[in-house]
């Protein structure tokens, strides 16, 4: 374990509301930097009044990678390894005696577990491993959206789970910005794998069926886009488009080339059941709500769909079952259903719908 020099960087723009929990978060951290890109709250002050070195610059034309790199050009080149944390986000207490023992003179960047999204309960609703802890020298930001860091060198990643950031979104903030500055990401590097896919998932987001399509069956076609559980995302996402365009064969030939990208993924066997159940084929949903059900791997990346975890897959299989007349099937999954969502009504209701005719009640 070394002594390391570390800080915390970020951008922000009218964040009054989470800078007192952001910086109860960071106090472990040598120095806190942040770029403010045009508050017109108490944002400034209220960092500058909690220890935060301040610098405020607007960003015209925006772009998130050019606000990202004047933030970290506010780091001194002496600081060892440096934390990107935005203002809606919080590391859990006790990150930097943890970070301290991970890392080494070789390490470049860390990965981390990150929860992007909870459910009512309180529980991880979207999980993966994060990137933006890393060394302070020979990284920049790239990309005018869904930007990431790029390495000048070979870079050395360490994986930890022991590490925890937990994002809060502020609902109230618009995603306007992101569909101009994707498309622009993809005219500037029409082989970027990554924002491709992005691209034609924010053009299903805005209903733009027939661009998202084409979009994402280029992304499909590119060489290098080899990841297999983004690849299925797409042909997912093709799927949903087309289904929104009421064109249901071609949305299940989609899923059919999702299942086959990914068996080991629940995600493109739910959305085939989920199809199915609309258009009441109840069979074919419950084989594939069953098979989905035997797939126990939940790996951390952003593709997973909080749907395939929660209790919709038990849901639909009591519906399924209840259709199908396997009664005491139905009330054993509905149960299920219940005990992980115990304040949705209409499971209960649903149960005792189930229950009066397994027990011949009119």
């Amino acid at each position: 374990m070394g002594n390391y020099k570390i800080c915390v960087y970020a951008i922000a723009k009218n964040e009054e509301k989470f800078v007192d929990r952001w910086m109860d978060s960071v106090q472990e951290a040598d120095a806190v930097y942040v770029l403010d890109t045009g508050s017109d709250d108490q944002t400034v002050e209220k960092l500058k009044q909690r220890g935060a070195i301040v610098k405020s610059e607007v960003v015209n034309p925006w772009r998130f990678d050019v606000a990202r790199n004047k933030s970290l050009e506010m780091v001194p080149l002496d600081m060892d390894i440096c934390v990107c944390l935005d203002l809606d986000e919080v590391i859990e207490e006790g990150w930097r005696l943890k970070l301290e023992k991970l890392w080494n003179e070789s390490v470049t960047r860390l990965r981390y577990n990150y929860n992007w999204s909870f459910d009512e309960y309180g529980n991880p609703a979207v999980n993966f491993y994060s990137e933006k802890i890393h060394r302070r020298n020979g990284y920049k930001w790239t990309h005018p959206v869904h930007e990431i860091l790029s390495y000048d060198g070979q870079e050395n990643f360490v994986t930890t789970d022991d590490i925890t950031v937990d994002h809060y979104p502020d609902s109230s903030k618009s995603r306007g910005s992101y569909l101009p500055l994707l498309e622009l990401s993809v005219q500037e590097d029409p082989t970027d794998d990554r924002n491709l896919h992005y691209l034609g998932r924010e053009y299903m987001y805005y209903g733009m069926y027939e661009k998202s399509i084409d979009t994402l069956i280029k992304h499909l076609k590119l060489k290098n886009a080899t990841w297999k559980d983004e690849r299925s995302a797409s042909m997912r996402f093709i799927a949903r488009s087309y289904r929104n365009l009421g064109r249901i064969d071609e949305a299940k030939l989609w899923l059919e080339k999702a299942k086959n990208e990914t068996p080991y993924l629940r995600e493109p066997y739910v959305e085939l059941a989920m199809l199915e159940y609309d258009n009441n084929n109840f069979e074919e949903a419950d084989k594939n709500l069953s098979i989905a059900l035997k797939i126990k791997n939940k790996y951390k990346n952003y593709i997973n769909e909080p749907f395939c975890y929660d209790s919709t897959i038990y849901d639909l299989l009591s519906i399924c079952k209840f259709n199908e007349n396997k009664l005491a099937e139905a009330i054993y999954y509905i149960d299920i259903a219940i005990e992980m969502n115990p304040k949705d009504e209409r499971l209960k209701n649903n149960k005792k719908i189930i229950e009066k005719v397994l027990n011949g009640v009119n």
